[in-house]
This record gives structure tokens, C-alpha cells and sequence, in this order.
């Protein structure tokens, strides 16, 4: 009896230990089963990681860009502030030399000067009609430089030194021939020179400033006026100026500004000869209108035998002398001391 009891609890020890077995073989079955699933998921996640990774490395290489692009433009001007603030300082440059080529006139109307044509004298029958160009305004060196640039024979009319051009007289001296551009006053004009010339001046004042200019341009022999349409249309005042380049050994040439001008009379009076402009060439300063006015005083030229032009050292005047050289060969092109 004894031994079949103990071959019954052998067979239920077995049994117990099979079935631990087959547990634990389920249990490494199914880890193995997980591990498997956890490798190949991941490697597919492990795939895709890389390309989200450098894809997130470009978006934060693209904004840091663009943050900086953007840093870039706020510390630039927008271009509409660029040329406007460029154009400001052209301006404030270019007005230290001259204002506009129509400050010189009040009367609109009074650009071109209209004599009567005079026929031509035996001196011009052997000659080309001659045309003599002033440049009016000149005060710096670059303007000097620009226009003995052109290689024709111009005249230039220096203002007289002024904080804004202190060296007028130093360019002056280095040329064989300039006149001097003497301000005087004008019915409306708010950008008076410096020591311009009134009508209120007395006889010694205005001899004094011409002396002045004398000491100042001592090889000067023309003086035109600057503005002074006020000036030149009172008697009283330009008889005291004649008197006084007379003294000096001076000419005067009317720029006529003004239909009014006393000029003519005065210069009668003195048994003097008088000079005044014939058209101004950059009443308005743009190129086409610039280039028209040459062509007219070429003609005028042609038609009256002698004549003289004014115009002002701006960019658009000096391009448009430029470009018309061959017009120039129609006419003897000479400075007013040769008039």
C-alpha cells in the first residue's frame, strides 16, 4: 500500500513541474514575442526620427535666417526713406551753391532779352556768328573742375566769398579769364547773399564793396549781377554802381532780370557801351528744356550776330552743353572778353 501512495504523489510532483515548465516557456514565448514586435516598431520609428530631426534642424536654420534677415531690415531705411534722405543731402549740398536756376528772375515772363535784330556789320561778315556763355554761380571747386571738363570755351562768374563758399576768390586766381557774379537785391528772393547790394546803400558804401571785390578778384574786368531786379531798376542805385567800377576799371553785364532795368540809361549817361544777356539757358533746369534754350541761342546767334547766354553749374546745364558740341560748330563759341 505503501508504495502506490508514493507513486501517486511522484506522478503530481511531475505534473506540478510540467506545468511550471510549460508557464515559464509561455512567459519567455511571449517576451520573446514582445521583444521581436519592440525591435521592429522601433527600428521603424528609429527610421523616421532622423528625417523629423534634420527636418526640425532646417526649420530652426530657417527662422534663425529670417530672424536675421529681419534684424537686417529693421536696421536699414525702407528705400522710399533711402532716396529721400539721399535726395535731402543732394539738395542741402547743391544749395550751398546755387538755389535754382530761376532765383535769378522775379518777372517769369522775362526769360528771353528781345531786341531789335540788328544787321550784320562788316565784322561779322567774315565771321561766324559768335555766342558767349556764362556760367553763373560758381563757388566750389568741383563745379570749376566739371566745367573746364567740357573742353569749351565758357565763362565763369564767381559768387564772392561767403561762408558757404570761402575760396571763390583762390579759384578765380588760377584762371586767365572769370568774371565776378555781385549780388544785389531783388524784389523777392528769401536766399540773399551775404553783402549783397541794396537800394537803401549809400554812394560810399557801394564803392567800397567794389573796391572790396576789386581787392578780393583782382584780375576781374566783368561783373554781372546776381538777382537784383530791385537794384538794376533804380536809377539812383546803378548810377552809384557805374561810378564805381568805373573807378575800379570794371565793365558791367546785365544779366536782366527785370524788364525795368535802369541799365541802358545809366550806361548812355556814362557814354558806355551796354552788355545784357540775351536768353538764359536753364530757366527751368530739366535736360530737354536745357537742350531746347541751346538750340534757340545758336539761332539767335545766327540771326543777330552776337549774342550771350546765361546759365548755372547744375548736372542737367552741363550734360546738355556737353551733348550739343556739334551744334557749337555753327558758331564761334568764345568767352565775353572777345565780344
Amino acid at each position: 500500500m505503501a508504495k502506490r501512495k508514493n507513486t501517486k504523489s511522484k506522478k503530481k510532483n511531475n505534473s506540478k513541474i510540467l506545468n511550471y515548465i510549460a508557464w515559464f516557456l509561455a512567459i519567455v514565448a511571449l517576451c520573446l514575442a514582445m521583444f521581436i514586435a519592440g525591435y521592429y516598431i522601433g527600428y521603424d520609428d528609429a527610421k523616421e526620427k532622423p528625417i523629423k530631426k534634420t527636418e526640425a534642424k532646417k526649420e530652426i536654420k530657417h527662422k534663425t535666417t529670417t530672424t536675421k534677415k529681419l534684424d537686417i531690415a529693421k536696421k536699414l531705411p525702407e528705400p522710399q526713406q533711402d532716396i529721400k534722405k539721399r535726395l535731402k543731402e543732394v539738395l542741402k549740398k547743391e544749395k550751398k551753391a546755387y538755389i535754382s536756376a530761376s532765383h535769378e528772375l522775379d518777372d517769369n515772363t522775362l526769360v528771353e532779352n528781345k531786341p531789335k535784330p540788328l544787321p550784320p556789320t562788316k565784322k561779322h561778315i567774315s565771321h561766324k556768328p559768335r555766342l558767349a556763355i556764362i556760367i553763373d554761380d560758381v563757388g566750389t571747386r568741383r563745379q570749376v573742375k566739371n566745367i573746364k571738363a567740357l573742353g569749351i570755351p565758357l565763362t565763369m562768374s564767381f559768387l564772392p566769398p561767403s561762408k558757404a563758399r570761402p575760396n571763390t576768390p583762390k579759384l578765380a586766381a588760377k584762371e586767365n579769364f572769370y568774371m565776378v557774379h555781385l549780388p544785389m537785391e531783388a524784389q523777392h528772393f528769401s536766399a540773399e547773399e551775404p553783402f549783397t547790394l541794396r537800394v537803401s546803400d549809400s554812394h560810399d558804401k557801394i564803392l567800397n564793396r567794389v573796391n572790396e571785390i576789386k581787392r578780393l578778384f583782382p584780375k576781374v574786368r566783368y561783373i554781372n549781377n546776381h538777382t537784383g531786379s530791385k537794384f538794376t531798376s533804380n536809377q539812383t542805385a546803378m548810377n552809384n554802381l557805374i561810378y564805381a567800377f568805373q573807378q575800379n576799371h570794371i565793365n558791367f553785364i546785365d544779366s536782366r532780370t527785370t524788364a525795368k532795368t535802369k541799365a541802358p540809361e545809366v550806361m548812355k549817361n556814362y557814354h558806355l557801351r551796354y552788355i545784357s544777356r540775351d536768353i538764359f539757358l536753364d530757366h527751368h533746369m530739366d535736360k530737354p528744356y536745357i537742350l531746347k534754350q541751346i538750340k534757340r541761342a545758336i539761332e539767335l546767334a545766327k540771326r543777330r550776330g552776337t549774342i550771350i547766354a546765361i546759365g548755372h553749374p547744375h548736372k542737367n546745364t552741363l550734360e546738355a552743353l556737353k551733348e550739343s558740341k556739334k551744334l557749337f560748330k555753327d558758331v564761334d563759341l568764345i568767352q565775353v572778353n572777345k565780344l
